[in-house]
């Protein structure tokens, strides 16, 4: 959390100095995948082979006394991700699961032999990678959960072979970016959240990060909003990234965590509707914006004609709408809505006996109001056409 809450420069040096904690891992990993792989293929391959990280070191080779070995010669970046390249005679091809490559393989020599061999050993490697990724990675399995790439009988199973907590409560935060500059937001919260065996951060599409967050058991809605005001702050006014966050509810279990997201995922999609200056949304405080939502589009429509057969709500202009929203935001009450308004008392109850002709509904009645209140949120949410889940 300190890090984030330094000047960006400082904080940028912050997410590097995560990654290279990340490449260690990486170190462990490989000396138990790649190094195999290696020792078997030198007895095919008459020259030195092995793999460096994204520092340039030496993390497995054919050769035992070059392990911990670093180039200077060379970087891996973004430019590099499918190319076979030459330093320092040995030729290298970068592969990796992510957007910049995580490693290279190099081979002995320069000629087009050694480029072969560098591209047959990249695909092997790299899928040996991805397998151990997907079989061994907690925060794939979170994801394919949330996501219900994993049958339900599967997920017991594969949480004991992790040695995943089970049990635990947790609850999934959808932060959705809006506007942003060169800063990675996905960064920025991972640096939030440094915990990797409770919290889990990843990617669902470009503009798309879910936070699944460890939490106390019975934790309220506000404090789940503090968090989130917490992200939204921070990657607002220290980075200028502009998010909105979707908060479903606690779960306890594995299991249910698929809930929790869609849960997330439907309240990002009713705060697009009925609250659209909200960044925090959580789905425990939808009210009676969950239940339209929930409803059939047919029986929208039916709705509206059915409070609005005197007259269509297209007859009601700007003025008259803005001021039926005021009303409603002042409890009903005409002279503190006369007030706010800036009219005189006789004026708003003139324009309320206008809205009762066109309408038949007399906003200053308890039952009228609450209807044509809920009328208003129908006619928004057929306008706003939202992506269902």
């Amino acid at each position: 959390m300190e890090s984030v809450r330094c000047q960006q420069g400082r904080t940028r040096f912050f997410v590097w100095q995560d990654h290279r904690i990340t490449s260690k891992e990486g170190i462990e990993v490989s000396n138990r995948l790649f190094q195999g792989i290696v020792h078997q293929m030198r007895d095919c391959i008459d020259r030195v082979i092995g793999v460096v990280d994204d520092s340039a070191t030496i993390i497995s080779c054919s050769d035992l006394t070059k392990i911990g070995e670093t180039s200077d010669f060379f970087t891996l970046d973004a430019g590099d991700a499918n190319e076979v390249f030459v330093r320092d005679g040995y030729t290298y091809k970068p592969f990796g699961s992510k957007m910049k490559p995580e490693f290279a393989v190099f081979v002995e020599g320069v000629d087009e032999p050694a480029a072969k061999y560098c591209n047959l050993l990249a695909i092997s490697l790299s899928s040996i990678k991805q397998y151990y990724d997907e079989k061994y990675d907690r925060n794939n399995f979170i994801k394919n959960v949330i996501l219900d790439n994993i049958l339900p009988g599967d997920i017991y199973v594969k949480a004991r072979e992790l040695h995943f907590n089970t049990d635990a409560t947790r609850v999934v935060l959808l932060i959705r970016i809006v506007a942003s500059n060169d800063i990675s937001a996905f960064d920025v919260i991972q640096n939030l959240f440094p915990d990797k065996q409770k919290d889990f951060v990843f990617n669902i599409s470009e503009s798309d990060i879910v936070l699944v967050k460890e939490t106390k058991p019975g934790i309220e809605s506000k404090d789940l909003e503090k968090l989130a005001r917490s992200i939204v702050d921070t990657l607002g006014s220290e980075f200028y990234t502009k998010v909105v966050v979707g908060i479903g509810t606690s779960v306890v279990g594995v299991k249910d965590l698929a809930h929790s997201f869609k849960e997330a995922q439907i309240a990002l999609e009713v705060g697009k509707v009925f609250d659209t200056e909200k960044a925090i949304v959580s789905y425990d405080n939808l009210g009676i914006a969950r239940l339209i939502y929930q409803l059939p589009t047919t029986l929208c429509d039916m709705f509206l004609r059915e409070v609005f057969r005197k007259g269509s709500i297209e007859s009601l202009d700007h003025e008259t709408l803005f001021t039926i929203q005021k009303f409603f935001e002042n409890n009903l009450n005409v002279s503190e809505t006369s007030r706010k308004l800036f009219v005189h008392r006789n004026t708003l109850v003139y324009r309320l006996e206008k809205i009762k002709k066109l309408t038949g509904l007399d906003l200053r009645e308890f039952d009228h109001a609450i209807i044509f209140k809920v009328a208003l949120m129908v006619k928004k949410y057929l306008t706003a056409n939202p992506v269902k889940y």
